[in-house]
């Protein structure tokens, strides 16, 4: 349903593997998958900071995602990443859900079987 994709802002090898993992999840993951970029570990010394902010921003413009900073170790933005990606993908469950009866789970009784199944029991023999 969704996708964080993570980087070091102190790595900037991390961040540079962001372009590959996209095209993974544009090879394997659906399409209308919700993604976020997020630069983790701000708390660090802007000394040791390899990754600016505003490159990170590119990026995220780039493939019209969000894109958020954060620091796992002090909690910064981190409860924000999580209902970010949660609205987003809630809205757009809600504007995909066409039909009501597309979400029902039809249950049969034992024993019933459905006009396919029955055709093909009485054509196949089993």
């Amino acid at each position: 349903m969704g996708i964080l994709l993570v980087y070091d802002v102190t790595d900037e090898s991390s961040f540079n593997n962001i372009r590959n993992w996209i095209r993974n999840i544009e090879q394997h993951a659906s399409d209308n998958v919700n993604k976020i970029l997020v630069g983790n570990k701000v708390d660090m010394d802007e000394s040791k900071r390899a990754v600016p902010t505003s490159k990170g921003q590119a990026l995220a413009d780039e493939y019209g995602i969000k894109f958020f900073e954060t620091s796992a170790k002090t909690n910064l933005n981190v409860e924000q990443v999580f209902f970010s990606i949660a609205r987003d993908i809630k809205q757009r469950l809600s504007e995909t859900d066409s039909k009501p009866e597309d979400r029902t789970i039809k249950i049969k009784a034992e024993g019933e079987a459905d006009a396919a199944e029955a055709q093909k029991s009485a054509c196949c023999g089993s």
